[in-house]
């Protein structure tokens, strides 16, 4: 055979061999990622299905997970939270009381299984300042349908907050964010 009479090709070959097996295992190391405790890692590509239905995408909040190469791919939701404040003018009472209301929301991107994925879906690579804007929306069409659901008086007691709490926890829940704090500075009737 070659390799019996010839010494320098069974080098060859086995050098060749040995640089191939540790450029795989370089490469298959460098896939395995590692997800931040600040950070939701979505994997997305080709992450298998749950009874029989293809996902979209796997979420990773903490851990570290192996990214097939060619098949699948990922990218960061962050966790910071996004404080952002309302002044909500012109908005009417149940007894079409004129009312001016001054809060500060606080909220960000849930943990939560289930509501993470609606992140991955809704979010994954906008910037903070546009999801920011986004659940601004939401929160003031919630806020203008709590004014208009109750009077004046029942808008300025405490138990009626957290009515408030849920339904605007509730909608933001849809695109994957989870309301953190509620503070009202301000409530006046015009």
């Amino acid at each position: 055979m070659i390799l019996e009479t010839n010494p320098q090709v069974f080098i060859f070959v086995a050098v060749t061999f040995i640089i191939i097996m540790i450029t795989l295992l370089i490469a298959m190391i460098s896939r395995y990622k590692k997800c931040p405790s600040d950070k939701v890692m979505v994997i997305y590509g080709r992450v298998g299905s749950v009874n029989g239905v293809e996902r979209t995408c796997k979420c990773i909040h903490g851990g570290a997970v192996f990214i097939w190469p060619f098949l699948q791919s990922y990218d960061f939701l962050d966790l910071t939270p996004i404080t952002t404040s309302i002044d909500l003018e012109q908005a009417f009472s149940n007894e079409e009381q004129e009312v001016s209301i001054n809060t500060r929301f606080s909220f960000g991107i849930s943990t939560e299984k289930g509501i993470m994925e609606n992140a991955a879906q809704r979010l994954l690579g906008m910037s903070l300042t546009r999801i920011e804007e986004l659940a601004k929306d939401i929160i003031i069409n919630q806020l203008r349908l709590y004014i208009s659901q109750n009077s004046y008086a029942d808008i300025r007691r405490d138990y009626s907050l957290e009515v408030l709490s849920k339904n605007i926890d509730d909608e933001i829940k849809k695109i994957g964010l989870r309301l953190i704090n509620i503070n009202i500075c301000k409530i006046k009737e015009i």
